[in-house]
């Protein structure tokens, strides 16, 4: 029972980190249409920004802060300077955003250099919690709670604001849009911008148990396009629930079955593509 609970609360934490990274693509890939190879790019900048500021500091809020505002600017210039020119045009897009990604990691590893680092856990985060006769650590609660809080505002937006309805518009007929006198560019950037800001948070909260290295940002892509994929494009609801199927069998998959864990996790996502092209949650 102790193995499962543990199991179990491993592959939440590993969720809600998942959710944050898919959760800015689903807004960037699912909604927009943009394909971004760089999304796992963003993850790994937040990381390593807000390792430079604790480490200057020694403030992981000031670190999570500085780590999500600078990728979001990055992915402001991104979006304004390149991909706009390339809307719907996915074969340039994915070119482009790869070109991207490369760039990305060599700046970090001239940068930062090539040896895994781990952000430190603050200090009122760092010990265990009991759980019956398991121990849990503090932090990784904090991380399902913070996902799950990052879920429920995203949604509130969404759903629930004039806001997230002229996103709504702005994505779903841009003539239409324009028409009813919306300013559809900046809705589009801002759009991207807080999509790349939740993935360069998602590496702040993963650096403390995750750690931060090269090549950190192709390991964690393919899980969240996994994440979209299985929820269905533009839902977050759909993201919310990929992330936990996607997370519980990847720690499941790499603690029971190491040398089948890629199967355990992309099995299931072929089923579910095989009865729902669309995803969970996906319009068709």
């Amino acid at each position: 029972m102790q193995f499962w609970l543990t199991q179990l609360l491993n592959g939440l934490s590993f969720a809600a980190l998942l959710f944050l990274l898919a959760s800015g693509l689903t807004l960037i890939f699912g909604l927009m249409r943009i394909v971004n190879i760089a999304h796992g790019s963003y993850y790994l900048l937040g990381a390593y920004v807000a390792l430079t500021v604790v480490q200057a500091t020694g403030n992981f809020l000031a670190a999570a802060l500085a780590g999500s505002l600078t990728v979001a600017a990055v992915g402001v210039v991104m979006q304004r300077a390149f991909l706009a020119r390339f809307y719907r045009a996915e074969q340039a897009q994915v070119l482009l955003t790869m070109g991207f990604s490369f760039i990305f990691a060599d700046l970090a590893l001239w940068i930062w250099g090539g040896d895994p680092h781990r952000i430190p856990t603050p200090s009122a985060l760092a010990g265990s919690v009991a759980l019956g006769q398991t121990f849990f650590p503090t932090y990784r609660l904090a991380v399902i709670a913070v996902g799950a809080a990052v879920a429920l505002f995203l949604w509130l937006l969404q759903e629930r604001t004039r806001l997230g309805a002229v996103v709504r518009a702005a994505v779903d007929d841009q003539e239409m849009a324009r028409g009813l006198g919306i300013h559809v560019d900046p809705v589009l950037t801002g759009m991207f911008a807080v999509g790349a800001a939740l993935a360069g948070f998602g590496g702040v909260m993963g650096g403390p148990f995750l750690g931060v290295y090269p090549g950190v940002d192709s390991e964690v892509l393919p899980l969240a396009f996994a994440v979209v994929i299985i929820g269905g494009l533009g839902s977050l609801k759909g993201a919310l629930v990929g992330s936990v199927v996607v997370g519980v069998l990847d720690n499941l998959g790499k603690a029971m079955f190491p040398e089948l864990s890629y199967f355990t996790l992309f099995v299931p996502m072929a089923v579910v593509l095989a009865i729902r092209p669309t995803g969970l949650f996906g319009r068709g």
